[in-house]
């Protein structure tokens, strides 16, 4: 056949005809879609970056070196899809992307990075020395090869890497953490609130008039994906999670009643606090002769004067004793039983001269006896070690893998199993109501949403350093539910607007009374209500309040009243207090603090530089290439 193709070429008519036919033949292949074949296998392509790009095989061979590297960091397997949902492949992805815009950009700039000066680095690297302590050729060649490298693949990606450090050096270097910032960082954790306050309870208005069918009707048509039955599972699983293999009563009461001591003010109620003077002297002999004239009778405002100190920085307020940056100073502080001097207390900065003009007890709203087996509980968890969950989680997958049911699976490694009746994608039964001591939290319940029957599952790990398996038993689909089916439910729905509604607008007016100086204990006297003290409130998670409530305490001033809706009714609330240590720039926690602000700076300027050198190279993603690269549907 190719000799004919040859000779029909040789006249004019011939290489006319072949011509046709050719060109037929390439109309046909790009209409097939396979232009490829004229385009330079464009189609491998995955990402552009400027002048460069990143293919579908070296996307598809990073991912997988890094999906290995996670596994080997987990200690377990992980999917594809798991990996997915977890955005890994994006990230993977994304940093080839960052790669190569910092490899084009130091080219721009015309750096380098020569074969000898990066071998010096190599032979520097701590990874690759022997026995002796000296750069072993045998072992370099070892490594790179199982990192799946030639040497000199690995020679021109340590190049790379040193011309992309070298840009985000420059970038990077010399960020520091304003001092203004520090402080306002440090007066938004630490400023503390002391709040009274009284629930305001639906009792307290005039029955709700009961709504009209019409009304009932109305409301169900208006929200009726609200009624909708949601879609429940049953499940068996079981957990190897602190929690579950605790034994509580291997804590002694002393243990439980030490934990107690050193958490009952922050937990259960306020801490004793003091109103403490404080001044600091360069040497002992001078802090020993302020003490003797303040004993004297000479006072801190006269000293501070005779020092020229502002008065302000000797008057640290009402503090606790965890408030204090040098804890000698607290101990010496705490020690005094009565108002009075301390004893002088050398520290760091100097030698600490201190007075307590005054001492407000501690308040505690719990007692040992009613908290005790919480915190035997608390403490039997935290003795629970990762090599103990680390033997019953291979115990049971090896059971697994020999065939055997998750529950036999589970007794063989003498962990019990459970079976949660039907549970919503909130982890919440039929009634509403959240399942008890649900193992595994949001995990869990995602995995369990995700699965179906019959599936072998893979073990959730749990956020406390434990694992959870589970199967899958009925499943109840989600429905709409008639309007005769959840008409009780609505109405019951409508009442609580319309009574939380005329509840918010009654504490707005009590809101507005004690805005205009009347006090909360006469207003909550008058309604019959009792008051309640919440004391040592900070911007922080805590057991008693939700987060929105305590945000809300710190939404109007000091000496501010505002109302929150909270279970029960309405919270009425007045800010009594507010307080906030001394910013000290030499604290180690405020050093700290400066470090991590001083870290995120960076990394912002960082994620910008980055963002506006990839705006300016004009990323492009192929959208169907990346998913056929991972094994996706390439047509979707």
């Amino acid at each position: 056949m190719f000799e004919a193709l040859r000779v029909a070429s040789q006249n004019w008519v011939g290489r006319l005809v072949m011509g046709l036919v050719m060109g037929f033949i390439a109309i046909t292949f790009a209409l097939w879609g396979i232009g490829d074949v004229f385009r330079g296998f464009s189609a491998h392509r995955l990402v552009k970056v400027g002048n460069g790009e990143v293919s579908a095989e070296a996307f598809r061979a990073t991912y997988r070196e890094e999906l290995r590297r996670l596994q080997t960091r987990l200690r377990r397997g992980v999917t594809d899809e798991e990996a997915r949902r977890a955005g890994f492949d994006e990230q993977v992805l994304q940093r080839m992307i960052t790669d190569l815009a910092l490899e084009q950009r130091a080219q721009s700039l015309g750096l380098a990075a020569g074969d000898e000066e990066m071998q010096q680095v190599i032979k520097a690297d701590k990874n690759f020395r022997g026995p002796s302590g000296n750069f072993d050729p045998q072992r370099y060649k070892l490594i790179v090869e199982n990192m799946g490298m030639s040497e000199r693949g690995y020679l021109n990606e340590q190049k790379a890497y040193t011309l992309r450090k070298e840009i985000v050096d420059a970038v990077t270097t010399g960020v520091a953490t304003p001092p203004v910032m520090v402080e306002a960082f440090h007066r938004f954790r630490t400023e503390t609130r002391s709040i009274e306050a009284f629930l305001l309870p639906p009792s307290i208005l005039p029955a709700t008039p009961a709504p009209s069918e019409e009304e009932i009707k109305r409301f169900y048509r208006s929200r009726e994906q609200a009624f909708r039955a949601r879609e429940y599972r049953r499940m068996t699983l079981v957990a190897a999670v602190p929690a579950t293999l605790a034994k509580p009563e291997s804590v002694s009461d002393d243990d439980a009643r030490k934990f107690f001591n050193e958490v009952s003010d922050q937990r259960y109620g306020t801490p004793e606090k003091r109103d403490v003077w404080q001044m600091v002297f360069p040497n002992e002999a001078e802090a020993k002769d302020a003490l003797a004239k303040l004993k004297g009778g000479l006072s801190f405002e006269a000293l501070a004067e005779q020092r020229k100190m502002k008065l302000k920085d000797a008057q640290l307020g009402l503090v606790a004793q965890k408030d204090f940056g040098d804890p000698k100073v607290g101990e010496a502080v705490f020690a005094l039983k009565a108002p009075g001097f301390a004893e002088i207390t050398q520290t760091p900065f100097g030698f600490v001269v201190t007075q307590v003009r005054a001492i407000q007890p501690g308040v505690h709203t719990k007692t040992f006896a009613e908290v005790k087996d919480e915190l035997r509980r608390e403490l039997a968890q935290h003795k629970v070690d990762a090599e103990e969950i680390r033997k019953i989680r291979d115990a049971i997958e090896d059971q697994r893998a020999a065939g055997k049911t998750l529950k036999e699976s589970a007794a063989s490694a003498g962990v019990t199993t459970r079976d949660v009746d039907f549970v919503d994608d909130m982890g919440r039964d039929k009634s509403g109501a959240p399942v008890a001591d649900l193992p595994g939290g949001p995990e869990l319940l995602k995995a369990l949403f995700a699965s179906d029957k019959g599936v072998d599952n893979e073990p959730v790990a749990t956020r406390d350093g434990g694992y959870v398996w589970f199967e899958v038993g009925d499943v109840e689909k989600a429905r709409q539910r008639s309007y005769d089916e959840v008409k009780g439910e609505v109405e019951a729905v409508l009442r609580r607007e319309a009574e939380g509604k005329a509840l918010s607008e009654k504490a707005k007016g009590i809101v507005e009374q004690l805005r205009g100086g009347k006090s909360i204990d006469n207003l909550a006297g008058e309604l019959g209500l009792p008051l309640r003290h919440i004391g040592d409130v900070r911007r922080a998670n805590r057991p008693d309040y939700a987060p929105q409530t305590i945000l809300q305490f710190f939404e109007v001033p000091a000496h501010g009243a505002g109302s929150v809706p909270v279970e029960g009714g309405e919270l009425i609330f007045y800010v009594a207090e507010a307080t906030t240590p001394k910013f000290d720039p030499s604290n180690p926690e405020n050093i700290a603090l400066a470090g991590e602000l001083k870290n995120a700076l960076t990394n912002d300027l960082y994620e910008q530089y980055v963002g506006g050198l990839e705006k300016l190279l004009n990323v492009s993603i192929d959208q169907k290439a990346l998913r056929a690269a991972l094994g996706g549907d390439a047509e979707k």
